[in-house]
């Protein structure tokens, strides 16, 4: 996400904070720079006009030309119009003051991800608000665009209005709300068709479905992939019937962005959702000034902890320290360690959130970190014997070779992976011999694999 613009960003800045001191041109040199990435990343024209004059406004003046480090106030300001133009501090939540059952309209064209972003909106819910869902299609246009519904609703473990052939989408809407007053549901999620392309038919269906459910949200669904058209489609959508909030889709996969920065300028509306994968749980809040300080290389510390607390399981982290601290760790606690890992998401965009790693993400690309990578670790693991795990000292040529054959991979591969868990291993008793006041001494340069001479390397 952002990762182009990001990357042109970050050697704008770069530039900026080696110059020391700067004049009004080094400024209006970098804001032209600045104008051309946020073009390149499909931004809209008025957008970046906006942007730039917001800018320029504020870095200009003589408090920051003449204060100690005027590169850096710059990109301090640049941050700070960035958390503006995406929606200002804090994310949105999605709006439930209202009475049960509180109707959640969903809008957007055919393709866009409207009906999946329904499934993971209800999951959402259901987990974490502890809510009674009912999900409901009232697309009458696609075929089994409501069995693809009922589906998602059975994985959401919610509950899907059941289909009435011949009903009209309004008429389903009704159906759905009186059967969620009878029932005692808190939310209702409505589903509205999409089309290929904007049409007048859409836009009066969808005012109709709205004046007869009134409801609390009209969120818009848009593809972030889809750029400048994604951009096109909200203004529509927001001229015609009115959106109160947008979830954009396929964020994992846009390294540009311009159609998040350009949203909310268009629509006034703010970014409430995003999508950030296939997986049902993978829908976010959107945080404008998280976003922003990845944008800048800043990195997201708080969205990192948060994943991790949300995604890790607590008891088995803590038996694993234990075990690790103990030097009683295996390649069964390796696994274990690899599989909490695996369930945060794709690694490109764990790393993603560290600071400054953007600096560096030829150097990872080049290392092949990926989820491919850590389901390749584990199937190595699962071909070995109990024994093999708890003592890895014992797989020699012979049972490297039936182990790659077993899990698909070649004999480097095993060897990778144990070499991996020997580093490992190796740490932890360092760790463990020099102690807290040994390392906080010593610093972590201490717990690196020492180099040997060359003669006195030790076989692999």
């Amino acid at each position: 996400m952002f990762e182009a613009l990001s990357d042109k960003l970050s050697g704008v800045f770069d530039k900026l904070r080696r110059r020391g001191a700067l004049t009004e041109a080094d400024v209006g040199e970098a804001l032209r720079e600045v104008r051309l990435a946020l073009l390149d990343a499909d931004v809209a024209l008025p957008v970046v006009r906006d942007f730039i004059l917001r800018v320029r406004e504020r870095a200009v003046g003589a408090e920051v030309l003449s204060s100690v480090t005027p590169g850096q106030q710059v990109v301090k300001i640049v941050n700070d119009v960035l958390i503006e133009a995406l929606g200002g501090e804090g994310a949105v939540p999605i709006n439930l003051n209202a009475p049960a059952p509180i109707p959640i309209l969903m809008v957007g064209l055919q393709g866009s991800g409207k009906t999946t972003t329904a499934g993971k909106l209800a999951l959402r819910f259901r987990e974490r608000l502890k809510k009674k869902v009912l999900l409901a299609s009232l697309d009458t246009q696609r075929p089994a665009a409501q069995l693809q519904l009922q589906q998602l609703a059975e994985q959401a473990q919610v509950v899907g209005l059941p289909i009435v052939a011949g009903q009209t989408p309004v008429q389903i809407a009704l159906r759905a709300m009186d059967t969620a007053r009878r029932e005692g549901f808190d939310i209702v999620v409505l589903d509205t068709a999409g089309r290929l392309a904007i049409d007048e038919d859409l836009m009066n269906e969808v005012k109709q479905i709205r004046a007869a459910t009134n409801p609390a949200e009209t969120l818009l669904v848009v593809d972030a992939m889809t750029g400048q058209d994604a951009v096109v489609t909200a203004k529509s959508f927001n001229d015609a019937v009115g959106v109160t909030g947008i979830v954009m889709t396929r964020m994992d996969g846009d390294a540009r962005g311009g159609a998040a920065l350009s949203m909310r300028f268009v629509t006034g509306a703010p970014i409430k959702l995003i999508g950030v994968g296939e997986k049902q749980d993978a829908l976010e809040e959107f945080h404008p000034e998280r976003v922003a300080g990845r944008i800048l290389g800043m990195g997201d510390i708080v969205g990192l902890v948060e994943k991790v607390s949300e995604t890790i399981d607590q008891a088995e982290a803590e038996k694993l320290a234990k075990r690790m601290t103990s030097g009683k760790f295996d390649l069964d606690d390796m696994a274990a360690q690899l599989a909490q890992i695996g369930k945060m998401g794709s690694l490109s965009g764990i790393l993603g959130m560290l600071p400054g790693v953007g600096k560096i993400k030829d150097q990872l690309a080049n290392a092949n970190i990926d989820n491919k990578m850590l389901k390749r670790q584990a199937a190595i693991i699962s071909s070995m014997t109990k024994k093999e795990r708890r003592m890895p000292d014992i797989i020699k040529a012979s049972r490297k070779k039936r182990i790659a054959a077993g899990s698909g991979v070649t004999v480097q591969d095993v060897n990778k992976l144990l070499k991996q868990f020997d580093d490992m291993t190796t740490m932890m008793k360092r760790m463990n011999k020099l102690g807290q006041k040994g390392l906080m001494r010593q610093g972590l340069g201490a717990l690196m694999p020492q180099r040997q001479m060359p003669g006195n390397r030790r076989p692999f």
